[in-house]
């Protein structure tokens, strides 16, 4: 049914902002690009997927994701938050490629390309998730305290002493703060609304493999954070319904989606360097200032 389809398209922007929103508080906010975030998302989803084949129920099972994902993170932090800019990028990058490598080689613990197969899925509240439709509704809701939490984030004093470590790391550090602390406990939450994300993944795809860890994926979350605007809450959501509806709608009618999606994020690199968000902002006040200026007639 096309309804169901779209419902099904609808849940994948959700959770995969949700990826998005907790990469751009390491790239919009920190400064601190990782092309190693999808290890991170696959270790929760393999945590989830595993504990289930174990026995363990729903309930527990998530939160051993939630506490393993947030584990990896923080080994992640201590590992890569000694270098910054070039140097961040190519360590989380290694790390991630590490994990996806063990993913496709410890068979025992992973089913290598076989994967982890999901045969249920919980019922939150007497609702169960196997309909579409009460799977996006409760997606939504996560979604929306995603969105909620990370606008507390921006307006707290941790929000704005990031953005200092940001803009200013030596100035912070001489005002007494703690840059590396700061960054270290970005980076939990960052992993923390990842693992939200990959338990969402799991339960709607039913299924997890390697190639969830795989550098095209961490390449593709990167890609929505960016084109969208990093640095800004809504800029990663639009980054996100534009990578899936080209990769699961558009893919239906153009052979060549993958062209498509480069030539559309070049336009957006040169058009709104700043992101969708933050450019289509930019646009709408300089047409209402021109159409002020038009109105107003030349000067006496």
């Amino acid at each position: 049914m096309p309804g169901v389809y779209y419902i099904n398209v609808g849940s994948q922007i959700l959770f995969y902002a949700i990826f998005a929103l907790g990469l751009n508080v390491l790239v919009g906010y920190a400064g601190l690009v990782s092309l190693g975030h999808a290890a991170l998302f696959g270790v929760s989803a393999y945590a989830v997927g595993y504990m289930l084949q174990l026995g363990f129920g729903h309930m527990a099972s998530i939160i051993v994701a939630l506490i393993i994902g947030v584990i990896a993170t923080a080994i992640f932090a201590l590992l890569s938050l000694r270098s910054t800019g070039i140097g961040f990028i190519m360590i989380t990058l290694a790390l991630g490629q590490i994990l996806w490598g063990l993913a496709y080689r410890w068979i025992s613990l992973t089913g290598g390309d076989n994967g982890i197969n999901v045969t249920s899925r919980p019922a939150p509240f007497g609702y169960p998730l196997s309909s579409p439709v009460t799977f996006y509704y409760t997606t939504l809701v996560v979604f929306l305290l995603a969105i909620a939490a990370m606008a507390v984030f921006v307006r707290s004093p941790f929000g704005a002493a990031l953005m200092g470590t940001r803009d200013q790391p030596r100035r912070m550090n001489a005002l007494g703060y703690h840059v590396l602390a700061i960054r270290f406990w970005a980076c939990l939450l960052s992993g923390l609304l990842t693992s939200v994300s990959a338990i969402l993944f799991v339960y709607y795809t039913q299924f997890i493999s390697p190639q969830t860890l795989s550098l095209t994926s961490s390449a593709e979350v990167l890609l929505m954070v960016i084109s969208g605007g990093p640095g800004t809450i809504l800029g990663p959501v639009v980054g996100a319904g534009l990578v899936v509806v080209v990769k699961t709608v558009v893919s239906g009618f153009i052979e060549r989606w993958n062209f498509l999606l480069g030539a559309i994020f070049v336009a957006i690199v040169i058009l709104m360097p700043e992101g969708i968000v933050p450019g289509s902002v930019r646009l709408w006040r300089l047409m209402t200032r021109s159409r002020k200026n038009g109105k107003a007639g030349p000067a006496p």
